[in-house]
């Protein structure tokens, strides 16, 4: 038997106490800390039994975790995974990787250098039905992809924004929630080369966007297109589609839509749309619906995490790829401030 893999937890925050409740839940990990400098998170851990620490360098002086996953606010993240590179820690940055596209390169590159794992926390990936839907993809039965669309429209309640950093620049659905749709989109569908955007706040006025509209450029050849909004009440999101997250009521519609020459996907309902012999607008429709495992991604991202840890196997989101993502992000902020398509820094733009 393998003794459990330690894995100290950096930001005790929302995300970080998930992590937490997954750690302890799975057997192969074991919580090795919880690094974070307010009382509330110092009170937590007393109660969890668990060693606190107010910063890494003072976990590290006590005792080395096997692994660390890093949960604080997105601009402490290229600092945090530094200081754990550098101690020579596997780590899982939660997203977006960094808050600048150049700083989460630097922290890629030291990782590279430094022979030391990192992993982006792009926990929808570890979903079996992302897997599904991305083999169902790969098979060939929906042809060449020409499109997709992905939706991502739901209300967050007024007291969502009495946190005063979600009303300020650097929050706002777009960098909040479109970088998990950006990001399945990448996963599903290939790269992205170039995009157009615009973003809109006439409800509640805040400093951030409550909705975008973004137009996609894939690399190979397909357009693609994300409409998102948290102030409209609606069935289409994610969150609300998937049932991935309990606290959300689940509805039996579609978030993502990907088309091909020979057939057509639902995500996440895997229900592949389709002519028969003959191709054509005039000719029947048939459905098949596919099937998933039901299984808690977190939890599959911890296992999955502790196996990069043993140097099992690589990460299934590495660093790179968490650069990808934040950089399409980082492109369409750009189209939308400049209203001129701009190309990601990542694909050479």
């Amino acid at each position: 038997m393998n003794k459990p893999v330690s894995l100290a937890v950096i930001g005790a925050g929302l995300i970080g106490r998930r992590h937490i409740e997954q750690i302890r839940a799975v057997p192969d990990a074991t919580l090795h800390a919880i690094v974070d400098p307010t009382p509330a998170a110092r009170e937590f851990a007393q109660s969890l039994g668990i060693p606190w620490f107010e910063t890494i360098a003072d976990m590290l002086q006590v005792a080395t975790p096997d692994g660390a996953i890093v949960a604080t606010p997105n601009r402490l993240h290229v600092d945090n995974g530094l200081a754990l590179v550098r101690a020579g820690v596997p780590a899982l940055i939660e997203k977006p990787i960094a808050d600048d596209v150049a700083a989460a390169a630097s922290l890629v590159a030291a990782a590279a250098a430094a022979g030391v794992a990192l992993a982006v926390g792009h926990h929808r990936r570890h979903n079996p039905m992302i897997q599904r839907a991305k083999a169902i993809i790969d098979s060939g039965r929906l042809g060449r992809i020409v499109t997709a669309h992905a939706f991502f429209w739901l209300m967050k309640p007024d007291d969502y924004f009495d946190i005063a950093w979600r009303r300020e620049a650097g929050a706002g659905p777009v960098l909040v929630n479109m970088i998990h749709d950006i990001d399945l989109l990448r996963h599903l569908c290939g790269d992205i080369v170039e995009v157009q955007a615009i973003e809109a706040n006439p409800i509640r006025g805040h400093a951030v966007e409550e909705s975008a509209v973004v137009l996609l450029r894939f690399a190979n050849g397909a357009l693609g297109t994300v409409n998102i909004s948290d102030s409209a009440v609606a069935p289409w999101s994610w969150e609300q589609t998937t049932g991935e997250n309990p606290a959300y009521p689940k509805t039996d519609q579609a978030c993502y839509q990907i088309g091909g020459t020979h057939a057509s996907l639902a995500v996440p309902s895997l229900e592949v749309w389709s002519n028969g012999a003959t191709r054509g607008w005039m000719q029947p429709l048939n459905v098949e619906r596919h099937y998933g495992i039901a299984a808690d991604p977190l939890r599959l991202q911890i296992e999955q995490f502790c196996r990069v840890v043993r140097q099992q196997e690589p990460p299934l989101v590495p660093g790179s790829e968490g650069v990808k993502s934040l950089a399409v992000i980082d492109a369409i902020k750009t189209a939308a401030r400049t209203g001129r398509a701009a190309r990601p820094a990542a694909c050479g733009g």
